[in-house]
């Protein structure tokens, strides 16, 4: 069971017009050291600001970190790079060498997480990595995500997790590791009780998929998940369908717009399942959902950049925060409500069934080949 720590101060950031102006903030205020992990980094209005401000913090003679993922920000300029470092600040990619033989497992781990640390005090943590919330296909409304900045005894892991992995990068670029000498700021600030949860690929493989299944397990009156890519493995769906037979109600808000085909499809292979158990699925219209976050029983909450599928529960670097506090909790669940009532629409267990054949057997193709490329890579014995 996760280990929720006291003393801490949580505060929920909608979207990108919340979180890059904290962000932003955040880093003119750092006085010692600055370390940014990020799946996608766009050179944008909104990466061209976060860069500024890197390089004033590291103008003024602040430590000045950026971690980059070696697949998702392949495309990143090498001008943009360059012109950082230029400035000051110190890049690393995470397994910058993308192999063509991209079945190979330990090429399929990939640095999923965002997050940011500024001088050991003041931690953020979400989904939303640096990229404009408008940078989005089709000049349609902008994304739905969250992140939550975090100060109190909870950034303690945060920051010795992120340490760790800017010295685990430089060792393996056979670069030296910038890291100022200054200690975490662990000042109880708040009243709510929080822990930094993450997945790795050695001693914490299924800790945010742990956190999950002990709150459903425990749920009594309401789940809410709402996840941009949602294939969970057997253990998880059979948690879910549980808790709806003790009568918790269960609700899942879900992305309709389909942007990777073979996820989507095999995603809507389990509607079935789903509604027959009695919970709740709507499809999010309006634009991109791309939101990892839950809420249960009106009190613990989380926020992170884990999806609840195979890439993220399995493979990639992922991080949460998890909250136990109601009034957070509550204004997380009235956002969530207020996305179901203006921009999705509820799927029926009849509408899904009268979909067309063809629909329903490219859905269990996509999860059966799914299945099997699980096998292939080494995981065919996912719960």
């Amino acid at each position: 069971m996760t280990r929720l720590l006291p003393g801490n101060r949580v505060t929920l950031l909608r979207n990108g017009t919340e979180f890059f102006p904290a962000l932003e903030h955040a880093i003119d205020q750092a006085r010692y050291e600055i370390l940014l992990e990020t799946y996608i980094y766009e050179p944008d209005v909104i990466g061209t600001r976060i860069a500024d401000a890197l390089c004033r913090a590291a103008a003024r003679g602040v430590n000045t970190c950026l971690l980059l993922d070696g697949f998702g920000c392949k495309d990143l300029s090498r001008d943009f790079v360059r012109d950082l470092q230029a400035g000051g600040v110190e890049v690393l990619y995470f397994r910058p060498r993308i192999s063509p033989w991209t079945l190979k497992r330990n090429r399929l781990r990939r640095l999923h997480r965002k997050l940011a640390m500024i001088d050991g005090r003041i931690g953020f943590v979400g989904g939303i990595n640096i990229i404009d919330d408008m940078n989005t296909p089709d000049h349609i409304p902008p994304r739905i995500d969250y992140a939550a900045s975090v100060e109190g005894p909870a950034v303690l892991a945060m920051h010795a997790t992120m340490r760790r992995m800017w010295r685990r990068v430089a060792w393996a670029a056979l670069r030296q590791a910038t890291l100022s000498n200054m200690h975490t700021d662990t000042t109880a600030v708040g009243g709510m009780r929080a822990a930094f949860v993450k997945r790795d690929n050695a001693l914490y493989r299924r800790a945010i998929e742990r956190a999950y299944l002990s709150a459903i397990r425990l749920a009594r009156d309401e789940i809410v998940i709402a996840n941009a890519y949602f294939l969970p493995g057997r253990r998880f769906r059979q948690a879910l369908l549980a808790a709806s037979r003790r009568g918790v109600r269960v609700v899942l808000l879900l992305q309709a717009r389909v942007e990777y085909m073979l996820v989507d499809y095999a995603t809507r292979a389990l509607y079935g399942q789903l509604l027959s158990g009695g919970i709740e699925i709507h499809e999010y219209h309006a634009s991109f959902m791309h939101s990892k976050v839950a809420v249960i029983d009106g009190h613990w909450a989380t926020i992170g950049s884990s999806n609840i599928d195979p890439f993220s529960l399995l493979l990639s670097h992922e991080a949460n925060v998890v909250v136990n506090d109601k009034d957070f909790a509550n204004e997380l669940r009235q956002d969530l409500q207020r996305s179901i009532d203006t921009g999705a629409q509820r799927v029926l267990q009849g509408d899904w069934k009268k979909a067309p054949l063809t629909r329903r057997l490219f859905a269990w193709l996509a999860y059966g080949f799914v299945r099997f490329m699980l096998g292939i890579i080494g995981y065919s014995k996912v719960h």
